[in-house]
């Protein structure tokens, strides 16, 4: 491992993304700088289409800047390859998106597992019955994604984002397909395993409520850094 910039967990220059589209270039994120240190929780917010899941998947590597540089954990995402990435990925980052996406052929228990196995852990089981234990699913293992409801799903979701243990959690909108109940109950879980387990954690989020969760804000507006708030 590379190690930390400057104390930083995540370091973005000058961050750019272009697409091309039927009526020509279209700039989606402009000029973002950022630093976001370990053990922070930083929220993403804007206005739908301001850019945030944008912002979020090139923070992650799970896309590529069109200009500008990303460092995770001092590895330089952009001189990497998918493969490279991914390697970065499993070691440092665990992710909750709204859709839950979970393998519908694989239960609750396997779902939790899959990370551990694709990196050789033996004590794979283990951990996933302990994590799904932790976010009050331990009698729900052996169901699958069809049988438990949204809320369920999602806790499922974030026991598997936490098992390979990060040090960043990414949540894209995590209860934008719950109802506001079972929401609040999904988000005070989140909260607690990432104090728990000390994790850094960026939301994506057009929920100021959540948003007020977070140490410190990044506000974007059409896809440039409006302010930070703390």
């Amino acid at each position: 491992m590379e190690g930390q910039v400057n104390g930083s967990l995540i370091v973005a220059e000058n961050l750019g993304k272009r697409v091309d589209t039927a009526a020509g270039a279209l700039d989606i994120l402009t000029g973002v700088s950022l630093e976001i240190k370990a053990g922070e929780s930083v929220a993403v917010i804007g206005v739908s289409g301001s850019g945030k899941s944008t912002l979020l998947g090139l923070l992650a590597g799970l896309d590529v800047a069109s200009s500008g540089s990303v460092r995770l954990n001092g590895h330089r995402l952009e001189a990497l390859d998918e493969d490279g990435r991914a390697r970065v990925r499993a070691e440092l980052v665990g992710f909750v998106f709204q859709s839950f996406q979970l393998l519908p052929g694989l239960t609750a228990l396997e779902n939790v597992m899959l990370p551990l196995e694709l990196a050789g852990r033996r004590d794979a089981t283990e951990r996933a019955r302990e994590l799904l234990a932790r976010v009050g699913l331990g009698e729900r293992l052996a169901h699958y994604p069809r049988q438990l409801s949204g809320g369920e799903q999602q806790r499922v979701a974030i026991a598997r984002a936490f098992v390979t243990r990060p040090a960043i959690l990414f949540a894209d909108e995590p209860t934008g397909n719950l109802d506001t109940a079972t929401g609040a109950r999904v988000i005070e879980l989140l909260f607690e395993l990432n104090a728990e387990r000390g994790t850094t954690l960026v939301l994506v989020t057009h929920d100021e409520s959540l948003a007020a969760r977070c140490t410190r804000h990044i506000h974007l507006d059409a896809g440039r850094l409006a302010e930070r708030a703390n």
